[in-house]
Protein backbone atom coordinates (compact mmCIF):
# COMPACT_ATOMS: atom_id res chain seq x y z
CA UNK A 1 0.00 0.00 0.00
CA UNK A 2 1.27 3.45 -0.93
CA UNK A 3 1.17 5.38 2.32
CA UNK A 4 3.02 8.05 4.28
CA UNK A 5 2.99 9.96 7.54
CA UNK A 6 4.12 13.57 7.82
CA UNK A 7 4.41 15.81 10.87
CA UNK A 8 4.65 19.57 10.58
CA UNK A 9 5.37 21.76 13.57
CA UNK A 10 5.83 25.52 13.60
CA UNK A 11 5.17 28.27 16.10
CA UNK A 12 1.74 28.60 14.50
CA UNK A 13 0.59 25.01 13.98
CA UNK A 14 1.23 21.38 14.91
CA UNK A 15 -0.11 18.95 12.33
CA UNK A 16 0.12 15.21 11.71
CA UNK A 17 -1.22 13.62 8.55
CA UNK A 18 -1.31 9.94 7.66
CA UNK A 19 -2.39 9.15 4.13
CA UNK A 20 -2.95 5.81 2.37
CA UNK A 21 -3.53 6.21 -1.35
CA UNK A 22 -4.94 2.71 -1.87
CA UNK A 23 -7.51 2.87 0.88
CA UNK A 24 -11.28 2.74 1.09
CA UNK A 25 -12.04 6.34 2.03
CA UNK A 26 -11.80 5.97 5.79
CA UNK A 27 -11.04 9.13 7.74
CA UNK A 28 -10.39 10.49 11.18
CA UNK A 29 -10.09 14.26 11.06
CA UNK A 30 -9.71 16.97 13.69
CA UNK A 31 -8.51 20.47 12.80
CA UNK A 32 -10.53 22.61 15.19
CA UNK A 33 -12.36 24.11 12.19
CA UNK A 34 -15.68 22.39 11.61
CA UNK A 35 -16.11 23.25 7.95
CA UNK A 36 -12.52 22.31 7.11
CA UNK A 37 -13.05 18.95 8.85
CA UNK A 38 -16.11 18.41 6.65
CA UNK A 39 -14.10 19.14 3.48
CA UNK A 40 -11.25 16.83 4.52
CA UNK A 41 -13.81 14.08 5.08
CA UNK A 42 -15.19 14.67 1.59
CA UNK A 43 -11.68 14.54 0.14
CA UNK A 44 -11.00 11.18 1.78
CA UNK A 45 -14.37 9.58 1.08
CA UNK A 46 -14.53 10.44 -2.61
CA UNK A 47 -10.86 9.79 -3.45
CA UNK A 48 -10.87 6.48 -1.52
CA UNK A 49 -7.67 7.64 0.18
CA UNK A 50 -7.58 6.90 3.91
CA UNK A 51 -6.78 10.02 5.91
CA UNK A 52 -5.90 10.52 9.56
CA UNK A 53 -5.42 14.20 10.27
CA UNK A 54 -4.82 16.01 13.53
CA UNK A 55 -4.16 19.75 13.57
CA UNK A 56 -3.75 22.27 16.35
CA UNK A 57 -3.21 25.87 15.41
CA UNK A 58 -3.46 29.48 16.51
CA UNK A 59 -7.21 29.67 15.94
CA UNK A 60 -7.42 32.50 18.46
CA UNK A 61 -5.80 34.65 15.76
CA UNK A 62 -7.71 33.34 12.74
CA UNK A 63 -8.04 30.17 10.64
CA UNK A 64 -5.40 31.08 8.05
CA UNK A 65 -2.34 29.26 9.38
CA UNK A 66 -4.21 26.07 10.22
CA UNK A 67 -5.95 25.96 6.84
CA UNK A 68 -2.83 26.60 4.77
CA UNK A 69 -0.57 24.33 6.82
CA UNK A 70 -3.13 21.52 6.61
CA UNK A 71 -2.95 21.75 2.82
CA UNK A 72 0.84 21.70 2.95
CA UNK A 73 0.99 18.70 5.27
CA UNK A 74 -1.48 16.59 3.31
CA UNK A 75 0.31 17.55 0.10
CA UNK A 76 3.66 16.47 1.55
CA UNK A 77 2.19 13.16 2.68
CA UNK A 78 0.71 12.70 -0.78
CA UNK A 79 4.09 13.32 -2.46
CA UNK A 80 5.83 10.94 -0.07
CA UNK A 81 3.24 8.22 -0.64
CA UNK A 82 3.48 8.55 -4.45
CA UNK A 83 7.24 8.03 -4.43
CA UNK A 84 8.64 7.98 -7.98
CA UNK A 85 5.08 8.23 -9.39
CA UNK A 86 5.79 5.07 -11.34
CA UNK A 87 2.85 3.47 -13.12
CA UNK A 88 0.27 6.14 -12.30
CA UNK A 89 -2.28 7.38 -14.82
CA UNK A 90 -0.94 10.85 -13.92
CA UNK A 91 -3.84 12.92 -15.27
CA UNK A 92 -7.27 13.22 -13.70
CA UNK A 93 -10.37 15.32 -14.12
CA UNK A 94 -13.87 15.64 -12.76
CA UNK A 95 -17.06 17.59 -13.31
CA UNK A 96 -19.01 17.81 -10.06
CA UNK A 97 -22.61 19.01 -9.92
CA UNK A 98 -24.21 19.99 -6.62
CA UNK A 99 -27.75 21.17 -7.19
CA UNK A 100 -27.38 24.49 -9.06
CA UNK A 101 -23.56 24.36 -9.01
CA UNK A 102 -21.12 22.82 -11.49
CA UNK A 103 -17.36 22.75 -10.95
CA UNK A 104 -14.52 21.39 -13.08
CA UNK A 105 -11.25 20.13 -11.57
CA UNK A 106 -8.28 18.98 -13.68
CA UNK A 107 -4.97 17.70 -12.30
CA UNK A 108 -1.58 16.58 -13.62
CA UNK A 109 0.69 14.84 -11.12
CA UNK A 110 3.67 16.12 -13.04
CA UNK A 111 5.88 16.93 -10.09
CA UNK A 112 5.77 20.55 -11.32
CA UNK A 113 3.47 22.64 -9.14
CA UNK A 114 1.13 25.14 -10.72
CA UNK A 115 -2.25 26.39 -9.62
CA UNK A 116 -5.19 28.05 -11.38
CA UNK A 117 -8.24 29.10 -9.36
CA UNK A 118 -11.30 30.48 -11.13
CA UNK A 119 -13.76 30.42 -8.25
CA UNK A 120 -15.70 33.34 -6.82
CA UNK A 121 -17.86 33.59 -3.72
CA UNK A 122 -20.73 35.94 -2.91
CA UNK A 123 -20.10 35.94 0.83
CA UNK A 124 -16.90 36.55 2.83
CA UNK A 125 -17.60 33.70 5.26
CA UNK A 126 -19.07 30.22 5.47
CA UNK A 127 -19.97 29.81 9.10
CA UNK A 128 -16.89 31.14 10.88
CA UNK A 129 -14.50 30.39 8.01
CA UNK A 130 -13.31 33.05 5.56
CA UNK A 131 -14.10 31.92 2.01
CA UNK A 132 -10.77 33.33 0.77
CA UNK A 133 -9.01 30.59 2.77
CA UNK A 134 -10.19 27.83 0.44
CA UNK A 135 -7.92 29.16 -2.28
CA UNK A 136 -5.05 29.07 0.21
CA UNK A 137 -5.72 25.40 1.02
CA UNK A 138 -5.85 24.25 -2.60
CA UNK A 139 -2.76 26.24 -3.55
CA UNK A 140 -0.81 24.88 -0.58
CA UNK A 141 -1.83 21.33 -1.45
CA UNK A 142 -0.96 21.71 -5.14
CA UNK A 143 2.53 23.03 -4.47
CA UNK A 144 3.32 20.50 -1.74
CA UNK A 145 1.93 17.65 -3.85
CA UNK A 146 3.88 18.65 -6.95
CA UNK A 147 0.69 18.95 -8.96
CA UNK A 148 -0.59 21.17 -11.72
CA UNK A 149 -4.10 21.88 -10.49
CA UNK A 150 -6.85 23.82 -12.26
CA UNK A 151 -10.14 24.47 -10.47
CA UNK A 152 -12.99 26.34 -12.10
CA UNK A 153 -16.50 26.89 -10.84
CA UNK A 154 -18.51 27.05 -14.06
CA UNK A 155 -21.63 28.33 -12.31
CA UNK A 156 -23.35 28.27 -8.96
CA UNK A 157 -25.09 30.36 -6.34
CA UNK A 158 -24.78 28.60 -2.99
CA UNK A 159 -21.31 29.12 -1.53
CA UNK A 160 -21.39 25.85 0.42
CA UNK A 161 -22.15 23.96 -2.79
CA UNK A 162 -19.36 25.76 -4.64
CA UNK A 163 -16.71 24.91 -2.05
CA UNK A 164 -17.83 21.34 -1.58
CA UNK A 165 -17.89 20.71 -5.32
CA UNK A 166 -14.27 21.88 -5.48
CA UNK A 167 -13.16 19.38 -2.84
CA UNK A 168 -15.19 16.54 -4.30
CA UNK A 169 -13.79 17.40 -7.72
CA UNK A 170 -10.24 17.24 -6.40
CA UNK A 171 -11.02 13.91 -4.76
CA UNK A 172 -12.38 12.37 -7.96
CA UNK A 173 -9.55 13.77 -10.09
CA UNK A 174 -6.95 12.41 -7.65
CA UNK A 175 -8.63 9.01 -7.62
CA UNK A 176 -8.25 8.88 -11.39
CA UNK A 177 -4.70 10.25 -11.51
CA UNK A 178 -3.17 8.01 -8.82
CA UNK A 179 -4.61 4.81 -10.28
CA UNK A 180 -2.02 2.37 -11.61
CA UNK A 181 -2.11 1.86 -15.37
CA UNK A 182 -2.13 -1.94 -15.85
CA UNK A 183 -0.39 -1.58 -19.23
CA UNK A 184 2.46 0.56 -17.87
CA UNK A 185 2.65 -0.29 -14.18
CA UNK A 186 6.45 -0.26 -14.11
CA UNK A 187 6.98 2.91 -16.12
CA UNK A 188 7.04 6.57 -15.20
CA UNK A 189 4.42 8.29 -17.39
CA UNK A 190 6.74 10.79 -19.05
CA UNK A 191 8.99 10.77 -22.12
CA UNK A 192 11.66 12.32 -19.87
CA UNK A 193 11.72 9.22 -17.69
CA UNK A 194 11.09 11.28 -14.58
CA UNK A 195 8.34 13.47 -13.18
CA UNK A 196 9.43 16.78 -11.77
CA UNK A 197 11.70 19.64 -12.73
CA UNK A 198 10.85 22.45 -15.12
CA UNK A 199 11.11 20.76 -18.50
Amino acid sequence: MRSAKVERKTKETSITAELALDGTGQYKVSTGIGFLDHMMEQLSRHSLMDLALSAKGDLHIDFHHTTEDTGITIGEAFTKALGERKGIIRYGHAYIPMDETLTRVVIDLSGRPYFVWNVEFTKPKLGEMDTELFREWFQAFAFAAGATLHIENLYGVNNHHIVESCYKGLAKALRMAIAIDPRKSDDIPSTKGTLGGKA
